[in-house]
This record gives C-alpha cells, sequence and structure tokens, in this order.
C-alpha cells in the first residue's frame, strides 16, 4: 500500500495515471449496491430532520406536538419533517385519536444517529 504524504508544495494526488485493474473491476462489481443509500443521507442532512430522528432514538415513539415542541417548529412543519421521514423510509407513525405518533423504523435507523453522533463528539 502507498502511503500518502502531503508536503508543502506537494499535492496530495498520483502523479502518474495508473490502477488495478483486479481492484477496480472487483469495486465497480459491487458498487451499485449504494444506490438509494444517497437519499438516506439526504434526509439525515437536514438539521431538523436529524434533531427529530435523535429525539426518535431518545423517546422511541413521540406524538407531532411534541416534536414541533421539540424542534421550536409549528405543527405544520414538524408534521412535514415527519412525513419525509416516514416517505424515505426512517419513521413510522400510528394514530391514537386524534393524536398521531411517530418512531423511527428500526434499530438501523437508531445506530446510524447514534453511530454519527458518537463520532461528531470524537477528538479530533
Amino acid at each position: 500500500m502507498t502511503e500518502m504524504v502531503k508536503k508543502k508544495g506537494v499535492t496530495d494526488t498520483c502523479e502518474t495515471y495508473c490502477y488495478n485493474k483486479e481492484v477496480v473491476n472487483r469495486v465497480q462489481q459491487k458498487i451499485d449496491d449504494v444506490s438509494g443509500v444517497e437519499l438516506l443521507f439526504k434526509a439525515l442532512s437536514d438539521a431538523t430532520r436529524l434533531k427529530i430522528a435523535y429525539a426518535l432514538t431518545l423517546e422511541k415513539e413521540l406524538c407531532v406536538c411534541d416534536v414541533a415542541h421539540i424542534i421550536g417548529a409549528s405543527n405544520a412543519t414538524a408534521s412535514h419533517h415527519l412525513r419525509l421521514l416516514r416517505n424515505m423510509g426512517l419513521a413510522k407513525y400510528r394514530k391514537e385519536g386524534k393524536l398521531v405518533f411517530y418512531s423511527l423504523d428500526d434499530d438501523h435507523v437508531h445506530q446510524l444517529v447514534n453511530i454519527a453522533l458518537v463520532h461528531s463528539q470524537e477528538d479530533r
């Protein structure tokens, strides 16, 4: 494996064009597996939706009204963000009378949010 060293006046790119055909072919055969994953990250890249997802990792289930108060927004705004999370397959809901409760769709979403939080808090 080649070690990349960044020195003053030296770029961090290859100085010659070459590639490992075997490695490139192996990765190219698998690269389409990531198709659609960008939508998950797009949904969580919004600060408000990420706060909602994090709140749902802490409380497991929240009413739309509670979410609105947590994020400091109207019920309509909270509903909009929750609907987007639901449409992206990250959240689910249930109705109880006139109330609507949201939770994260599965444990993978909990893990993604928690891993991202831990990563962001690491010393760099």
